[in-house]
């Protein structure tokens, strides 16, 4: 019994190694990702984006102001002069709140009458919304305790979160949960899709067809591309009719965000299946870009939070646009041009992948 799984351990080990993109995927990827993702995932809410409407603009507006960068928790990012550049910022996702200061806070606080300092917090994170807000509290309470003015009692501390009123957390979770899916479904069907026919050996009735590579890719994604729309709009009536979510921006826009996702990870998928040699290979390698993808895409952790290099390499990560799209159109009602930055990157990694599996699909026996 020991000879035949002494055997059995040599074959299983020989047969995993001897492939050079398998021994990097089995050594050097988990290394990488335990280097990227040990920097990365925090629960820690910092580095928290604000803008700042100041209708007073007096010393008493500004020190608070000041107070808010001086805390480590929120960075000035926008000084703006009126609300729809607060909204504008918010919809774009470039700030994660504001402050309000209105016109008189500086005469109110000094002649004792009631003053308000307005907060103003994305909802569509719900956790992170309640964190803000005590953060913001806190700011408040430490400059009421340093300052001469008595105004601990003078001073009072109003909250208004956008988008999610009630802070729910299947505002955000549901709609980032469809985003998951239609990766891991894309990419766990698509990118057997050719090693399958290299294994049977109908990839040689393939290359003796006069169709290009182009053509060749085409028609293995546009089957993959119906079924995944198919699925993702039962997903978001499941949405609708389970958890109450509806669609607040445009439908079109909506489907142009999945048809380019979809797109993006079935080119990625080709891409895995030419490369790979085998079925199993396949199937780890999206495993292994899976992962990274969800955890780097801002749906557990916020990128913010993330170190600003890690943050940069996020721009590669396609579920991040995808997520950040659906949830700016579900959820914020975001139009077309608040969404460009998410709408250009989805539209390079789809075009980058497909010509790229296009290209490196040869119509030869290796």
């Amino acid at each position: 019994m020991i000879t035949k799984l002494k055997a059995m351990l040599l074959k299983e080990l020989k047969q995993m190694l001897r492939d050079p993109k398998m021994r990097t995927i089995v050594f050097v990827m988990p290394l990488l990702q335990l280097l990227v993702f040990s920097f990365a995932l925090t629960m820690d809410v910092k580095n928290i984006g604000i803008a700042v409407l100041d209708y007073d603009n007096s010393p008493q507006s500004r020190a608070i102001t000041d107070s808010f960068a001086a805390s480590g928790y929120f960075r000035i990012q926008y000084r703006v002069t009126g609300p729809d550049e607060v909204k504008r910022l918010l919809d774009r996702g470039d700030v994660r709140g504001a402050v309000v200061f209105p016109k008189g806070f500086e005469k109110d606080v000094l002649s004792g009458r009631s003053a308000s300092v307005q907060v103003i917090a994305d909802g569509t994170m719900s956790n992170d919304a309640g964190i803000i807000m005590n953060y913001a509290s806190g700011v408040i309470s430490t400059y009421a305790a340093k300052n001469s003015v008595n105004v601990t009692e003078t001073v009072s501390f109003q909250h208004r979160n956008l988008f999610n009123a009630n802070l729910l957390s299947k505002f955000y979770y549901v709609p980032g949960l469809i985003t998951l899916m239609m990766m891991v479904s894309g990419m766990l069907l698509t990118s057997i899709a050719i090693v399958r026919e290299k294994e049977i050996g109908t990839i040689e009735q393939v290359m003796v067809t006069p169709i290009s590579r182009t053509e060749f890719i085409i028609g293995k994604t546009v089957p993959f591309m119906l079924t995944g729309l198919i699925t993702t709009t039962m997903m978001f009536v499941l949405a609708y009719f389970i958890f109450g979510i509806t669609v607040k921006g445009s439908i079109f826009l909506l489907f142009a965000v999945v048809v380019m996702s979809i797109i993006t990870y079935l080119g990625l998928a080709l891409l895995v299946s030419v490369s790979s040699r085998t079925q199993q290979q396949a199937l780890l390698t999206s495993f292994f870009l899976m992962m990274p993808s969800a955890l780097l895409s801002g749906y557990i952790f916020p990128v913010s939070n993330m170190p600003e290099p890690v943050q940069y390499f996020t721009c590669l990560v396609p579920m991040r646009w995808s997520l950040e799209g659906i949830i700016g159109v579900v959820i914020k009602g975001a139009t077309a041009a608040e969404l460009s930055k998410q709408l250009i990157w989805l539209c390079i990694h789809a075009i980058f992948f497909m010509v790229f599996a296009s290209m490196k699909f040869k119509k030869t026996l290796e």
